[in-house]
């Protein structure tokens, strides 16, 4: 597209490109926007060096090629701060220059956004079905390498308690925790037979009482009494990381009281989801480690957003296929709000229109300049103002938008001409 774009003088068309969802996943009611800090970060940096000019120059004609090395992305981004919630049709991002500059950060934009929005919104529903109790991100294993810290990133922002992810410690700031594994205990056994007492002495003289010993290689009940008699009732924490979790922590739970291990917390783990989570709520979990089904976004591991070009010249263009329309002219849009601060309906209007008014319902801007000419704005929004941002969106929803049910997206998004 690039080579031919500059052959025939249309790249430098002036072109705006919008990413949005045309749906929310099955199931879902609203998504989370998450990315976006690391979106702008990654355009500031996005060239072509000598290494990635050897592999274009393959498929691609010597002025091209010389394009690509002076490129410098010089455009304006405006969008949903990192952490607002979003629903199908949401102008969640919007990029304006030239054809030939915007039309390269297609897959850059689409793959972060996709991922980490993925993420978060599949997060943000253990949150809310967590009801206030601390959740660890212990999904490193079960995704990529490169992805991984991006995912503790996006838990975090969407009200994860913290990580097992160092990487995500060191690149983002964020909170670190783990716990030791089976194979800590299985290495003591082995000279020990079946029994974690020393293992848990070995991990209580490095680590201390305050740590959490893992009590279901072998036998949970005796893990648990042997847990206690080796660190005092001052332990930490106990974890369980498989069988019927509910029954096995009201009865974990009642051992620990009945040996004066008031305060030992209770951490479960094990292919945990929201509707895992939900299902234990009535039940004394003190902690849940989270893995598999957080990384892989709980069946949706996709946000299933679009990069569409909208706007040539000032000139609305849109897709007209089957199932996979878009609606021309650059967009914004405005959310309107109860005085309880209850959402009730998203309006998306022409860029160039006035902001839509409403005697009834407070009406707030959603998007904010992200880049201009290319340069990131001064003071955009950190990771823990996202997570602010979340928090605040998940109390605005209605209570049916937090639902775990099929269901429609929490609220309407309209269209106004």
């Amino acid at each position: 597209m690039l080579a031919a774009a500059l052959a025939d003088e249309s790249a430098q068309r002036t072109c705006t490109f919008e990413i949005f969802a045309r749906r929310l996943p099955n199931g879902r009611r609203y998504g989370v926007v998450a990315g976006t800090e690391r979106f702008v970060e990654a355009v500031s940096r996005f060239r072509f060096g000598e290494s990635e000019l050897a592999v274009v120059g393959k498929f691609l004609d010597d002025r091209t090629v010389e394009w690509l090395r002076n490129y410098r992305f010089s455009g304006d981004v405006d969008g949903y701060p990192e952490g607002e919630l979003y629903f199908p049709n949401s102008p969640i991002l919007s990029v304006r220059g030239t054809f030939a500059e915007c039309v390269l950060l297609e897959t850059l934009a689409l793959s972060i956004f996709n991922h980490d929005s993925a993420i978060a919104s599949a997060a943000a529903r253990m949150v809310s079905a967590a009801a206030g109790r601390v959740l660890i991100d212990m999904g490193s294993r079960r995704t990529h390498e490169i992805a991984a810290p991006a995912s503790s990133r996006a838990a975090y922002l969407a009200g994860f308690t913290s990580t097992s992810n160092l990487e995500a410690v060191r690149r983002f700031g964020i909170p670190g925790t783990g716990t030791s594994a089976h194979a800590f205990v299985l290495l003591h056994s082995a000279t020990d037979g079946y029994h974690e007492a020393t293992a848990f002495r070995s991990q209580v003289a490095a680590q201390g009482v305050g740590t959490t010993l893992l009590v279901d290689t072998f036998d949970i009940a005796q893990g648990v009494k042997t847990a206690i008699e080796v660190a005092g009732p001052e332990l930490g924490g106990v974890r369980i990381d498989s069988g019927d979790l509910g029954v096995l922590t009201r009865q974990t739970r009642d051992q620990l009281d009945a040996l004066g291990a008031t305060k030992t917390k209770i951490v479960l783990s094990g292919d945990l989801d929201e509707y895992a989570i939900a299902s234990l709520r009535a039940d004394p979990v003190d902690v849940y480690g989270v893995g598999t089904r957080l990384v892989t976004g709980s069946g949706a591991p996709t946000a299933g957003m679009v990069y569409k070009l909208v706007e040539v010249d000032g000139i609305p263009v849109s897709k007209r296929s089957s199932h996979k329309g878009s609606r021309g002219g650059a967009k914004r849009a405005v959310r309107l709000a109860r005085s309880t601060g209850t959402i009730v309906e998203e309006i998306i209007f022409p860029a160039n229109a006035a902001v839509p008014e409403s005697d009834e319902f407070t009406v707030s801007e959603l998007a904010i300049p992200l880049i201009r000419s290319g340069d990131p704005v001064d003071s955009l929004p950190t990771l823990q103002d996202g997570r602010q941002r979340v928090a605040a969106g998940l109390l605005s929803l209605p209570w049916e938008g937090l639902k775990l049910s099929e269901g429609e997206p929490a609220i309407p998004t309209t269209f106004a001409e």
